[in-house]
This record gives structure tokens, C-alpha cells and sequence, in this order.
């Protein structure tokens, strides 16, 4: 292959029309190098977790100390798979987008709203419902306080207040009613009874720490 003079004559390798083997290079070696990386993140994209869903696909929930075995929609809170699947009533369906509390359940040591978690994101954490706090015919002294105080009255908000309650109380015994009012700020009552919840909160004694 001929080159013009010109080029032969530039020792930069250019040329008149502006072009030369060096830029050439340049360009092709750039464009490689771009593709072999592009194909590397693309490859270990590929090889990542894989996508679940959209059918439903097998979990298991450690409830109540308690396995349970479902099959479930990736989109399926928690809240969902407990009342619709396992039959677990205790948490309540109110306002359904984490806002009042009454789904609260216990998710290893802490207060969440069942609402706003979905079920497959649940899998190894230990989950507790108000109905793990009975024993027998035994009262838990935070529902044996909400008895004792009157700290109810439609019952739809109670179930939520009570896990939070023991979800706070098991953390610190002895709360100041400025503490207890933080613990609960996440759950509302429509019939108003939050000055009975309080002292309900406040007066039980007995709960063990966890």
C-alpha cells in the first residue's frame, strides 16, 4: 500500500487530509480496550442473583418460633402473607401504607409496620405477632395492663399498640413518659385513648428483656 508524500515526509505520521496511522492506531486500540471492559461488567451482570418472581416462588418465615412454608408473589408484604396465607389475624389491615401502626409486629428485637415490608425480605429474621405473647390463658403484663387501665376501645389499634409497647418495654423497663411517648409515636388510636395507653404503658410490670 502507497502513502502520499506528504505523510511519508511528517515524522508526527500526519498527513495533508488531516489523518494518519498514528491517530488510526489510537482509535482502534481505544475502541478495544472500551469493548473488553463493556464485556466484563456485562458479564459479571450476567452472572449476578437472579430475578425472582414475577410467579410465586417458595419462602419460609420464622414466625412465633414457629416455621411456616409458603409460596408467595415477590410483590406480597408481610401483612399479606400472614392474614391472607397463614391465617395470623393478629395484625391488623387499617390504613395499608405504614402509617398508622396497626400491623406493628416484631422483626428480630425491633417494631416494624408488616405493611411495609414484603414477605420474601423477611426470610431469616426472627418475626413475632401479639399472638406469641399469651401463655395459655395467661395474659402478657402489657395486655393484663391494658385490661387493668382501660387502654382500649374498638380494638382495632390495640394489637399494634401492644407490640409496640413490649417491643419498647423489653428495651427499657422503666420508661420516662416522654421515652414511652416516643415508643408509640409510630401508632394511632382513631378513639382517642392515648392517655389510657400511656398509663397502660408506664404500669406494667414484669416484662423481661429481650
Amino acid at each position: 500500500m502507497a502513502f502520499d508524500q506528504d505523510e511519508q515526509d511528517d515524522p508526527s505520521g500526519g498527513s495533508a487530509a488531516g489523518f494518519s496511522r498514528r491517530s488510526f492506531l489510537k482509535t482502534v486500540g481505544g475502541t478495544s480496550l472500551a469493548a473488553g471492559v463493556l464485556s466484563h461488567v456485562i458479564g459479571e451482570a450476567q452472572t449476578g442473583p437472579a430475578a425472582e418472581g414475577p410467579d410465586a416462588v417458595p419462602i419460609e418465615l420464622n414466625i412465633n418460633g414457629t416455621i411456616k412454608k409458603l409460596s408467595v408473589e415477590p410483590r406480597v408484604t408481610l401483612l399479606d402473607a400472614m392474614r391472607n396465607r397463614l391465617d395470623i389475624t393478629g395484625v391488623k389491615r387499617v390504613c395499608d401504607r405504614g402509617t398508622c401502626g396497626a400491623c406493628t409486629v416484631i422483626a428480630d428485637g425491633r417494631a416494624i409496620y408488616a405493611c411495609s415490608h414484603l414477605a420474601i425480605e423477611m426470610q431469616g429474621r426472627a418475626i413475632r405477632t401479639v399472638e406469641s405473647f399469651t401463655e395459655g390463658t395467661v395474659l402478657h403484663p402489657v395486655q393484663q395492663a391494658f385490661c387493668e387501665t382501660d387502654g382500649l376501645m374498638c380494638g382495632f389499634c390495640t394489637p399494634g399498640f401492644v407490640v409496640s409497647a413490649v417491643a419498647l418495654l423489653e428495651k427499657n423497663p422503666k420508661p420516662t413518659p416522654e421515652q414511652a411517648k416516643a415508643g408509640l409515636a409510630g401508632n394511632i388510636c382513631r378513639c382517642g385513648t392515648y392517655t389510657r395507653v400511656l398509663e397502660a404503658v408506664l404500669t406494667a410490670k414484669g416484662v423481661a428483656r429481650g
